[in-house]
C-alpha cells in the first residue's frame, strides 16, 4: 500500500481531502490517481466507502495548496471536483466552500505563519486565475475554532471566515453577462427556456422552477427522484455552457461548470431538519444542481453570483426576488436561510462579492492508497 500525506477539511457545507502541492507526486495523471483513490472512486454503489469522500458531490472534493510565488499573494490553491461514480477530477471551477479551509490547513502544515488576532490574507485561485482575500482570527499560530456563527446544513457554531472575491465577473467566461443579456432562450428539445446565464465567481445558468413544473420548495430527494426533470436540466444547462461560451458543443460542457440554479419567490419551506421556514425568512428561494444531484444547501461560489444576479435589472433572480433593499441577499436553501453580498459601484460594475464561512480540521495524517 501506498500512504500520502493528507487532511480532512470542512469548509462551509462541504468536506474535503487537502494537500500541500509538495506531498504530491509529479504530473496531473499521477495527482488524479491520488485524488481519486483517497476519496474512493470509482464507486458504481455511489457511496465511497472504500475511500474517504461521502458519496455526494459536496463531499467528493480535493484542494492543493501551496506557499505563492506571486506579488502581494500568501497562498496558490487548486480545487478539484472528483466524480463519485468515474473519479475523473473536474477543474473547470472553484469552491467557495471549500475555498475557507485554504488558510486554516496552510496554518496547520506550515504553508504559513500568522500573529494572533484578526489576520487577512490574500489567495490565488489557479482555476479561475482569481484573488481570494480571507479574513479570520488566529489563536496560538493557527486558525481559530469556536465562535457563534451558525451556517444552514453545519450543526454548532464556529469562527467566522470572511471570503472576499474582488473582480468576481468573468471567472470563465466573458463577463459577468457573458451573452450580453439578463434573459436568454435556449432550445431544448424542441422547446424554449428563458434562463439568465451569469459569471460572478461561478458560471450559473438560473431557470425559474415553475418553468419545469416546480415550485421551488421540493426537497433535494424529490428532485432526485424526478429522473425526466434532471435530464432536461442537464440538456439545459449544457445548452447554456455553449450559449456562455464555455464550449462549442453541449458535449463538451465540463461536469463542474455551469450550475444550474432552479430559482422561485419566497414562499413557505420544509426544510432538511423537518421545521418549516417562513416565506419572510428569504429573499429568494433556490435549489441548485451540483454534478446531476441537488444540492443539500448552496455552493460558496453559487450564493455570491446569485447575489449578484439578483441586482441585475431583469434577470431572473432579481424579477423573483422583487428587487433587494441592500447588497446581500438570503438564500432560501433546502438548510436554511444563507445570506451572500455582492456590491456594485456607481456605474453599475460589480467590484466584489462576499460571505461568511466556518472551517474545522477534521484530520490531519496519512491516507493510504491500494497501488
Amino acid at each position: 500500500m501506498q500512504w500520502i500525506e493528507a487532511a480532512l477539511v470542512r469548509g462551509g457545507t462541504s468536506k474535503g481531502m487537502f494537500f500541500a502541492e509538495d506531498w504530491l507526486p509529479e504530473g496531473r495523471e499521477a495527482r488524479d490517481r491520488v485524488f481519486a483513490a483517497a476519496l474512493g472512486s470509482p464507486d458504481r454503489f455511489g457511496r465511497q466507502l472504500d475511500g474517504m469522500g461521502g458519496g455526494i458531490s459536496s463531499l467528493s472534493k480535493v484542494i492543493v495548496v501551496s506557499r505563492s510565488q506571486r506579488e502581494g499573494v500568501d497562498l496558490d490553491y487548486t480545487f478539484g471536483q472528483v466524480a463519485v461514480d468515474t473519479g475523473v477530477t473536474d477543474y473547470a471551477g472553484n469552491c467557495g466552500n471549500l475555498s475557507s479551509g485554504v488558510v486554516p490547513f496552510a496554518l496547520e502544515a506550515g504553508l504559513l505563519q500568522a500573529n494572533d488576532g484578526h489576520q487577512d490574507f490574500t489567495l490565488f485561485n489557479t482555476n479561475t486565475s482569481k484573488i481570494v482575500q480571507v479574513r479570520l482570527a488566529v489563536t496560538d499560530g493557527r486558525a481559530s475554532v469556536e465562535g457563534e456563527l451558525s451556517l444552514p446544513g453545519v450543526h454548532g457554531a464556529g469562527a467566522p471566515i470572511e471570503l472576499g472575491y474582488p473582480d468576481p465577473s468573468g471567472s470563465r467566461s466573458a463577463g459577468l453577462l457573458p451573452s450580453g443579456n439578463p434573459v436568454d432562450l435556449l432550445q431544448v428539445e424542441g422547446l424554449e427556456y428563458p434562463v439568465s446565464l451569469v459569471d460572478a465567481a461561478l458560471p450559473t445558468v438560473v431557470i425559474e422552477a415553475a418553468r419545469l413544473g416546480l415550485d421551488g420548495t421540493e426537497s433535494p430527494e424529490s428532485i432526485d427522484a424526478n429522473k425526466p426533470v434532471l435530464v432536461l436540466l442537464e440538456k439545459i444547462r449544457r445548452a447554456g455552457a455553449v450559449a456562455m461560451g464555455l464550449c462549442s458543443n453541449p458535449d463538451d460542457a465540463a461536469q463542474v461548470t455551469p450550475k444550474i440554479v432552479l430559482a422561485a419567490a419566497p414562499a413557505p419551506a420544509k426544510l432538511l431538519d423537518g421545521s418549516l421556514s417562513p416565506a419572510s425568512d428569504c429573499d429568494l428561494l433556490v435549489r441548485v444542481i451540483s454534478m446531476g444531484q441537488t444540492h443539500k444547501a448552496v455552493p460558496g461560489t453559487g450564493a455570491m453570483c446569485l447575489a449578484a444576479a439578483a441586482q441585475i435589472p431583469g434577470s431572473i433572480a432579481a424579477t423573483l426576488s422583487g428587487g433587494l433593499p441592500s447588497d446581500v441577499i438570503r438564500l432560501g436553501t433546502p438548510s436554511g436561510a444563507v445570506s451572500a453580498a455582492a456590491h456594485f459601484n456607481g456605474a453599475g460594475q460589480l467590484e466584489h462579492t462576499s460571505l461568511l464561512r466556518t472551517a474545522r480540521i477534521l484530520m490531519k495524517g496519512f491516507v493510504q492508497l491500494p497501488r
